[in-house]
């Protein structure tokens, strides 16, 4: 599957890469993801994708709230004893929605949101970060 994300990265513009690999990832089994974010070490949001555009606003703004979650956790002792385990966990549910989180080693934030209705596993949600941690390193790398 890496290769067929190398050969997207060289042939498409960065935002739709992005684009076509939250699109495949929606299209996957792991569908119940209802958005998925990615923002910068000083909080700024780099991408946004929901899968419902009526609900973005929502959205960024449920994400916005998760910062401060995402920043607790960071400094909590945990994350100070072991600096290898960039994912977070769950965040905090919500009455509609559960946050997860993750954060690479240059303070780059992932934020998934999924619906209650169709839970995921954690081994599913760590192999999702995992997946758009190596998507946005194949980008950040493309010359």
């Amino acid at each position: 599957s890496y290769t067929k994300f190398k050969a997207v990265v060289s042939t498409q513009s960065t935002g739709s890469f992005l684009n076509y690999y939250t699109n495949y990832y929606y299209k996957s089994n792991l569908s119940m993801a209802v958005c998925i974010a990615i923002l910068t070490k000083d909080n700024c949001p780099l991408y946004l994708k929901c899968e419902n555009t009526e609900d973005s606003l929502k959205m960024h703004f449920l994400v916005h709230t998760s910062i401060d979650v995402v920043e607790e956790k960071l400094n909590s002792t945990k994350a100070a004893n072991d600096p290898r385990d960039l994912y977070l966990g769950q965040l905090y549910p919500n009455e509609d929605y559960r946050i997860f989180g993750y954060v690479t080693n240059t303070k780059i934030k992932f934020i998934v949101l999924e619906s209650v209705n169709h839970p995921i596993k954690d081994g599913d949600v760590r192999q999702l970060f995992s997946r758009i941690h190596s998507a946005y390193i194949a980008l950040v790398c493309n010359p």
